[in-house]
């Protein structure tokens, strides 16, 4: 689901709302989290999951075509973890 489908999908939901205004409200949701993850806090949306950041320090890897070592910067990435009751709803389907 891309962010146009979802907003396609509220609006069918709700409408009563504008679409305008729906965009406003992923796009405004989206920037808070991504704001909260750029000052190193951590998200949590009960019953969904847990966005947080990671650290990875700098290391020396390969070039796969090559072989040749290339450092590698230390850097910061985005983490995901799924809470309890999305995990038991995607277990159930199975």
């Amino acid at each position: 689901m891309t962010k146009s489908d979802l907003i396609l999908r509220l609006a069918e939901r709700n409408p009563h709302l504008f679409q305008r205004d729906i965009e406003r409200i992923v796009a405004t949701i989206l920037d808070e989290i991504t704001a909260a993850l750029a000052r190193g806090d951590r998200v949590e949306l009960r019953g969904f999951g847990a966005f947080s950041v990671k650290h990875r320090a700098a290391r020396i890897g390969r070039n796969p075509r090559t072989g040749e070592s290339v450092s590698v910067a230390k850097k910061v990435v985005p983490y995901f973890k799924t809470g309890k009751e999305l995990r038991e709803r995607l277990n159930a389907q199975s």
